[in-house]
């Protein structure tokens, strides 16, 4: 218990330092606008990979159908276990991708400069707030990139594989006719449990990328069907995992 303790604290501390280490670069990136969120993005991605390394905490990048395309948008869909999700989308994802996040996170002091330079924020128990949101999505869908949803909403706290899913991306797919990239991140609340920031525990963790579902099939299903399409995909791999 002692061990894990100190493992935790070490890496809440080498997180930390390293944040400050690009916080300057941040700031200015966000003066310029996109352009500037697109490269915060690559450094985010590159402060993933050496705080990842750090904390001997490896990602392994499992492909189900081959590599995505990177010269296309997807709206990428994941479970969400823990709060390492977030260090899993920057290090796993390999273009860019704006997530939608919790606005309350935006609130944190210092990190909730770049929180908001690099997510789309949402209030979910606000329905001006989620409308708001559902349209920053589809405008960066169609001007900068692909995007991001957990589309349980929360932490995953049952003994089920996966929670309820919303119709947000659902429907922004819909509409948009942008492909659903579905991806796991089983191994996430092994790490780091989201009952405590003091569970941190070495060891791999996979990121794995499931069939794409195309604007062709989207076309032909409602968002019901097309919700249950994607979570039952999910939910089969999973079982294999």
């Amino acid at each position: 218990m002692l061990l894990r303790y100190l493992y935790s604290v070490y890496c809440i501390i080498t997180f930390a330092v390293l944040f400050l280490l690009f916080l300057p670069f941040f700031v200015l990136l966000g003066f310029f606008g996109e352009k500037g969120r697109k490269v915060s993005w690559r450094l985010i991605r590159i402060w993933g990979f050496v705080w990842l390394f750090l904390i001997a905490m490896p990602v392994r990048i499992h492909y189900r159908a081959g590599k995505p395309d990177t010269g296309k948008n997807y709206i990428v869909v994941a479970n969400h276990l823990s709060y390492l999700d977030t260090a899993m989308i920057f290090r796993a994802i390999p273009f860019y991708a704006k997530p939608l996040a919790k606005a309350e996170l935006a609130k944190i002091p210092l990190f909730g400069l770049l929180y908001k330079q690099v997510t789309v924020l949402v209030q979910r128990d606000n329905k001006d707030s989620k409308n708001k949101s559902i349209k920053q999505l589809k405008e960066h869908l169609e001007h900068s990139g692909s995007i991001f949803i957990f589309p349980e909403g929360a932490f995953n706290e049952t003994e089920a594989p996966l929670m309820h899913f919303y119709d947000g991306a659902f429907r922004i797919a819909k509409e948009t006719h942008i492909p659903i990239l579905p991806v796991l991140f089983p191994d996430t609340k092994k790490r780091l449990h989201y009952s405590s920031v003091f569970s941190f525990k070495p060891g791999i963790s996979r990121a794995v990328f499931l069939p794409e579902i195309s604007a062709a099939e989207i076309a032909i299903l409602d968002v019901a069907q097309l919700k249950e399409r994607v979570r039952n995909s999910m939910l089969a791999a999973l079982e294999q995992l």
